[in-house]
This record gives C-alpha cells, structure tokens and sequence, in this order.
C-alpha cells in the first residue's frame, strides 16, 4: 500500500476500514478457496496417517517433478545446468546433492528468473515475504497451488483442534490498521469475508490492552494467531484483570521464539491449547504442533535439509511454477532427538522436527512501552538488497541500507515516514553501506536492539507490558 493510499485509509472511519478489508478478504477467499478445498482437506488428513514407505515413494516422485521442471523450464536453473554442461560438468540434476545452495539474494535480485516459463504472472498470486531477514521477496504461485496450500494448512491448524470454518477468529499482525498517533479505539478492522477480527500489533501499550481484550469478546472470537510477544502482552493484562470471558478453542503462535513461561501465561490467560507452527511466505518448509507437543513437518510443502551448523536449507515441493532448491532460508534447527518409536501418541506419522532455534530477531520498543514486531514491510517496493534496523535509543533508529542503484532519497524519505508511522515521534537516520554485517553463524538481523536491559525495562515497565 502506497504512502498516499495508507494516508486515505487510516482517514476512513472505522465502519468503512472494516468494509475495506471484507472487500479484500472476499479477493483472499477467491485464490485460497474453491469447490475442491473441502476435498484436498480430507486428503491431507488422510495423508497424516501414511507409512514411512509412503512418504518415501511420494517424496521420490515428487521430488523427481519439481527438479527436471527446474532444470528445463526455471530461466535460472536451466541457465545454471547449460553454464555446467559448457564447463564440461556432466553431473545430473536427477541428484538434490548435485544442486548449489541458493542465497535469497538471488531470488530478491530477479524474482521473475525463478517463475517457469510456461506461467504467466498476470493469472498468478503475488505476494511479498515479510522481509525478516532484510529486504521482501516477490512470489507468485497458481490458483492451484493457492487452494492447495491453505487446504493443508486448515487440516494441520484449525483441523487437528476440531475447529469449523465458520468460527470466528483473530489475527494479531503487523498491519498498521489505524495511525500509530492514534490513542483511541479501535486497532482493529472486522474481515467479515473471513470472519476475521485483525488486530494491529502496532497498539499493544498497556492503556490501550484492555480495549483488545474488549474487542475478543464482543466479537466472541474462538482462536486465535499472533506472535508470541503479542499474544503474551494480551495475556499478562487479561490474568491482571481476572478476565474470565476470554476462552479460546486453540491459539496459533508463529514467526518468534516462545519460552515455556511464555507459553503456560497464555494458555492460562485463554484456557486453551497453544500451538506453534513453522513456515515462511516462500512455503518452502512448513510444520504445526500436534496435542502431544511434538512439531509434525508438512511433506508436502518442501523437503529439509539439516546440516551439521543446524543450519536449514529447504527444496520447495508444493509451487513447481517457482520452485526454489536448496534454499537458505535463515533458520536453524535441531534434528529430533532419537526414533519417535511409532507413530506419535497424537497417532499421526508425519515426519517430527526438532526445536527451531532461528527467528530470533530483536524487537523495536517505542517511547510509551509498546514493542514493534515486524517492521521489515517498510521496505516493501524499494530498491533496496539488505537492511537492518538498530535501535540505539527509544528515539533513535539508524537504518542501515545497502541500496540497489535506482535508490534514491526519496526512497530514505519513504523509509524515515513508514517508520515513524509505526514507531511515533523517533529520529530516524538512514546509513547507505556496502553490505549490512551478519552474525557469527551468517545470518542477517534485521533489527538489532542496543538499549541496555535497563532501559528496556523501564521502557516496559513505563507500559506495564512484561519482557
């Protein structure tokens, strides 16, 4: 959403916000669901049940598929395997071991090398990542794949807790819904398309907390999904106030880490399961928490690699129209410990992942107490390869960019207002280098806290939200 376009709508009053995204969930619903999206559910949860030598013989096949499509129809694969053929290299590409290791920059730089050529990207889905590790990556995939995905994602989700397509939920995100200035309610939008309560993690002061916790019941919300930081500060003033009309079904959590102590305030504060799931928009790798505690991978979705660093490096499976192979997705993750024995007591067979120890990118405090998650969409549509973010003071951002050439300073200027949109009355300084510097273990940050713990806490304590 344009600077302009985001400046009518936060003027818009709140009837017609939440009319504007019911019209965007109806265009959502159009791509995610179709006549065969009840179908493709039941056959994912039939799938939960297969044999190892079933997911064996399906991951043979599958993968067989996606890498001669890659190798003969992916502009950047197949200019990949004739350079090697040139070079004498006769190595096959039958073989995942024989395919290079594929950095985001590649795909950032020209997403479009990555989309087969026999798929027109007009009739395709296009979406942008969330930009955690930098800058956004474009995907597109087919209706299909679309339908497809959602399908699985509902069954091992919403599905596995026995909750109806029909109930009332809520999103808590990283989407500004009203301005970040703005002291009065409501910091949400009613999705009616999707029966949708979308709550902006942008509001979450401590003042402001209870209006959330007002919005959940009189929406009679019956799940809900957030980031843990998030769904953690809903939780610590809903046990304050003793609220006893906040029950939930399940609660999703995604995208950050979630400590133990964490995890048993929100299931308190809710009286509800809580479940983590793994996954990125490029879909390459996805998994979900069953009723027994263990993390079940989604096959279908990718094929992972864990390497001796733990780092992770993921093939796509599910969009054979942009498959990316062996892709650095920026996680680390640790290989289960020992032989489930059998099916999992949840009597599921799906593969088992072990703790996934990436994400943990630090997060923004503004001066009144609020924590920021989420920020990279400020680069969203800018020319821009790497970022990051650090917060040398509660008013004092320096922003790191490593420009492509067409950056400008009008694109500084973009950056300086969505920030301070989010983040309020900050100073904001851009700093063009070279090449933004990585962690020990080469990851990307894409935002860096450097308040002491100290000021963290008094920051926090000046809005009552927990660290």
């Amino acid at each position: 959403m344009t600077a302009r376009l985001l400046k009518f709508y936060h003027c818009l009053p709140p009837h017609l916000r939440s009319a504007a995204a019911t019209l965007r969930g109806w265009y959502l619903n159009r791509w995610r669901y179709g006549p065969d999206s009840d179908a493709l559910m039941e056959e994912a949860q039939e799938r939960d049940r297969w044999s190892a030598a079933q997911w064996d013989t399906w991951l043979a096949e599958r993968l067989a598929y996606v890498l001669h499509r890659a190798a003969t129809r992916v502009p950047f694969y197949r200019e990949h395997w004739a350079g090697r053929r040139r070079r004498g290299d006769r190595a096959s590409w039958d073989l995942l071991k024989n395919w290079p290791l594929l950095e985001k920059d590649a795909v950032r730089a020209n997403p479009r090398a990555f989309l087969a050529d026999d798929c027109d990207p007009r009739r395709m889905y296009h979406e942008h990542t969330s930009g955690t590790t930098g800058t956004p990556i474009e995907i597109w995939r087919s209706r299909t794949t679309t339908a497809t995905l959602h399908a699985i994602a509902d069954a091992r989700t919403r599905g596995w807790d026995g909750i109806p397509a029909t109930a009332r939920w809520a999103r808590l995100g990283g989407q500004l819904v009203t301005p970040v200035q703005r002291r009065r309610p409501p910091f949400w939008v009613w999705n009616a398309a999707m029966r949708q309560l979308y709550l902006s993690s942008y509001h979450l002061a401590p003042d402001l907390i209870p209006h959330y916790l007002d919005a959940l019941a009189q929406y009679r919300i019956v799940y809900m999904a957030g980031y843990p930081s998030a769904l953690h500060a809903l939780a610590h003033e809903a046990m304050r106030q003793e609220r006893l009309d906040l029950q939930m079904t399940a609660i999703y959590t995604n995208a950050e880490p979630f400590s133990a102590e964490q995890r048993q305030l929100v299931r308190t504060a809710f009286h509800c399961a809580v479940r983590e799931t793994y996954g990125m928009a490029e879909a390459v790798a996805a998994a979900s928490e069953c009723s027994a505690g263990r993390l079940h991978q989604w096959p279908e979705f990718g094929h992972i690699e864990i390497r001796d660093s733990g780092e992770m490096v993921c093939t796509g499976l599910l969009n054979p129209d942009m498959p990316l192979i062996r892709y650095r997705v920026g996680d680390r993750g640790q290989r289960p410990m020992g032989a489930p024995g059998g099916p999992c007591p949840c009597g599921r067979s799906l593969p088992v992942l072990g703790p996934i120890e990436g994400r943990t990118n630090d997060v923004l405090v503004t001066q009144d107490g609020r924590q920021a998650a989420r920020v990279g969409a400020v680069f969203t549509g800018l020319p821009v390869r790497h970022s990051q973010i650090v917060q040398e003071a509660l008013d004092l951002l320096i922003v790191l960019v490593a420009p492509a050439p067409e950056f400008g300073e009008s694109h500084e200027q973009l950056i300086v207002e969505r920030l301070q949109q989010r983040m309020g009355a900050v100073r904001v300084q851009i700093e063009r280098v070279s090449e933004v510097p990585r962690t020990s273990n080469g990851k990307l940050r894409a935002v860096v806290s450097r308040l002491s713990p100290a000021e963290r806490a008094a920051a926090l304590d000046r809005g009552a939200v927990p660290a």
